[in-house]
């Protein structure tokens, strides 16, 4: 029970991902009040798009309260600039990716836009457009390694040489590969950063929930949103039954077992 509630905990949780950056913030201030490393002032940080600094992970955007300069791990103390500019690469494209596949959780387990026999939690979804699909399979991996191929090209070096291998071009910045149909990338560095920023966030809290929903679908085998409604259900119930309420939502011993476990569901 305590698996499932933490799983879902992952996948459901608030963030500051939907909070913008705000550009009067004291860097002073905050770390006066220990509630934060040292944040550079925002004023005058972003003067070019491309241009990075001597501070935390070169200035890039991304560091905000309440995290800060977070880096428990260690992971930029020793790294040199393209290191950094690799890790934020990184996770930025891990971030898109988390932030499609919680919309395809959701959407693809109520709904499913392409196939609709393909059904049940979304873990198992690639498994039967495997058996039931095979050439769309084949098709969307050739899309897939074509966009990267893509990127390849626009964002690293040509490796003629072993010290160019994964080396970043200075003129490519890191998750920019040029793809902006809606004309939404701001011309201005200091607005380019918030929404470099909100983007980082939204994609930071997306990884949290994709991890959440695979582990939680792994528990129980069932999908995110009927998980969703069982708690809601046992927790009504549990409510019902502390208050001596005598209109229980639902046997709380079934609830559990459906909670988790891959049984039938029976309340709805």
């Amino acid at each position: 029970m305590a698996l499932s509630k933490l799983a879902l905990a992952l996948a459901v949780a608030p963030s500051a991902a939907l909070v913008a950056p705000s550009a009067k913030v004291s860097s002073t201030k905050l770390a006066a009040e220990g509630k934060l490393d040292e944040i550079p002032e925002a004023e005058n940080r972003f003067t070019s798009r491309l241009a990075t600094q001597e501070g935390f992970c070169l200035d890039l955007p991304g560091a905000l309260a309440p995290m800060g300069q977070w880096d428990p791990a260690g992971f930029t103390s020793q790294a040199s600039d393209n290191d950094i500019r690799r890790y934020r690469e990184a996770e930025t494209q891990h971030g898109r990716v988390a932030m499609l596949a919680v919309l395809g959780f959701l959407v693809a387990e109520s709904w499913h836009p392409l196939f609709a026999d393909v059904t049940g939690p979304a873990i198992d979804h690639l498994t039967q457009v495997r058996q039931e699909y095979p050439a769309f399979f084949e098709i969307g991996a050739l899309v897939i390694g074509g966009l990267e191929v893509n990127r390849a090209l626009v964002g690293w070096a040509f490796p003629d040489s072993r010290e160019k291998a994964g080396v970043l071009n200075e003129d490519y910045y890191p998750g920019d590969v040029g793809f902006d149909p809606l004309g939404l990338k701001p011309t201005d560095p200091a607005e380019f950063a918030e929404m470099q920023t909100k983007e980082l966030q939204n994609g930071r809290l997306a990884m949290l929930a994709a991890a959440g929903f695979l582990a939680q679908e792994l528990v129980n085998h069932k999908p995110i949103l009927e998980t969703l409604k069982l708690l809601i259900l046992l927790d009504d119930s549990e409510i019902s039954k502390n208050l001596g309420i005598n209109l229980p939502t639902g046997d709380i011993p079934t609830l559990e077992l459906e909670l988790e476990t891959s049984a039938k569901d029976t309340f709805f």
